[in-house]
């Protein structure tokens, strides 16, 4: 899916301190150490700490005030163990594991630091998500790995997925669920000046759709008008990527954004609004929740209640729909999938059938689950739903008794109203 450009600040914070929770061999307690690592090989370092039998509690920047360990976990439930271990002993499984990734030796004196106990909480991941690795000056030469269809006979238009391998780069193109890549493509626009980049939702998760860590996906729709000449008009950026094959270079910018991120609360309750494209976030929340390789692979077990709201004009442009169809059957007790089709289906006026209307049907159990504090509610699509859903939302609001344009901006406040429109 595309989105506007809006800009977003640098990257700056290079270095990254972890706090690594250890189970001494043989023993009931625990130990904590900090390492510090640069950005490049933080990724590899946790991997290889997991591998050692390490558990990841906090990852902070380095350049911000950092959490002390915390206190060892009790042994029994009557006997709290003692405290966090500092001898250099407890430091080998970390010092080895970061020195594997990093292949130095600094990486592996600063293994060694000491923790420290205390009640400190982590910094927010928000503080933590890769912004702006790849700048158009400099952006990142992707690969081509597959183009293909994602609409049935039948459906109107061309949408297509489209996946790029990331290997090679360095820095790693790194990147979080909910985040957006830009695409700067070939050619000169009419004052023979290189096109500007395009903004796109990513539609993979951070493991990519084969989890190996090293591609990024999109879901593009072909855009398609007729000027006031009569003219049919392709869209620039969206008919180049319609078009490119297996093995075309693209040029790619990012990643950016933090609006439509994952909390990490692995109970909360996500309700997503989703039309054409604006499914793309919506799949890589989805994935992260419901495929089984994701789930192994995350130190993150959802376990709330997710719910789609997907609008489309027929069935065959319902996109992603058998995967989404396969997490509700294995997952009922957590995955709702609601469909609003407009060509198909009535709404209860006798209207065509839109994303809104499933909202005002079930008003009380949005506003039930949007009274928890654990509830984000995420929207994503034409630009022209907004207007539609917020119209639904007052509706349903009024009807509880409830002001919805004072609620909405103490939604948006506590970081649980989430949009992004074209």
């Amino acid at each position: 899916m595309r989105v506007s450009s809006a800009g977003t600040s640098s990257y700056n914070e290079r270095m990254f301190a972890l706090v690594v929770v250890w189970q001494q061999s043989g023993k009931h307690r625990k130990s904590e150490e900090r390492i510090t690592v640069p950005y490049n090989s933080l990724q590899t370092t946790v991997q290889a700490i997991n591998a050692a039998g390490g558990r990841i509690q906090s990852v902070t920047p380095a350049t911000a005030p950092q959490p002390a360990a915390q206190p060892a976990a009790k042994a029994t439930a009557s006997k709290a163990a003692p405290k966090a271990e500092t001898k250099p002993s407890a430091s080998k499984p970390a010092a080895k594991a970061a020195a594997k990734a990093n292949g130095s030796k600094a990486a592996s004196k600063a293994a060694a630091s000491k923790a420290a106990a205390s009640k400190s909480a982590a910094k927010p991941a928000h503080q933590m998500v890769p912004v702006n690795l790849y700048k158009p000056k400099s952006p990142f030469l992707g690969t081509v790995t597959e183009n293909y269809s994602l609409l049935q006979e039948g459906a109107i238009g061309r949408v297509q997925h489209i996946t790029f391998d990331l290997s090679g780069g360095d820095p790693h193109l790194e990147y979080v669920e909910g985040q957006s890549i830009g695409i700067i493509p070939e050619g000169n626009d009419a004052k023979g000046k290189p096109h500007k980049l395009r903004l796109y939702s990513i539609a993979s998760t951070r493991h990519g759709d084969d989890m190996a860590g090293n591609s990024v996906s999109l879901c593009v729709r072909q855009l398609e008008y007729q000027n006031e000449a009569g003219e049919q008009i392709k869209g620039v950026c969206s008919t180049y990527l319609c078009d490119i094959k297996p093995g075309d270079k693209v040029k790619i910018t990012g990643p950016v954004g933090k609006e439509m991120l994952l909390p990490d609360d692995e109970e909360a309750n996500v309700i997503m609004l989703a039309t054409g494209t604006g499914i793309a976030p919506m799949r890589t929340y989805l994935r992260r929740m419901f495929e089984p390789t994701e789930r192994e692979k995350n130190r993150w077990n959802f376990r709330g209640k997710a719910w789609l709201f997907m609008g489309a004009p027929k069935t065959p442009n319902l996109l992603y729909d058998a995967d989404f169809e396969h997490y509700q059957a294995q997952y009922p007790d957590n995955f709702r999938y609601t469909k609003a089709i407009s060509r198909e289906q009535e709404n209860s006026k006798g209207g065509r059938m839109y994303i809104q209307d499933r909202v005002l049907e079930h008003a009380d159990e949005i506003f039930a689950m949007i009274e928890d504090p654990k509830t984000h509610v995420y929207m994503c699509g034409l630009r022209g739903m907004e207007p539609g859903i917020d119209e639904a939302m007052t509706a349903a609001a009024a009807s509880k008794g409830l002001d919805w344009a004072e609620l909405r901006p103490q939604l948006k406040k506590a970081d649980r109203w989430h949009v992004e429109t074209y």
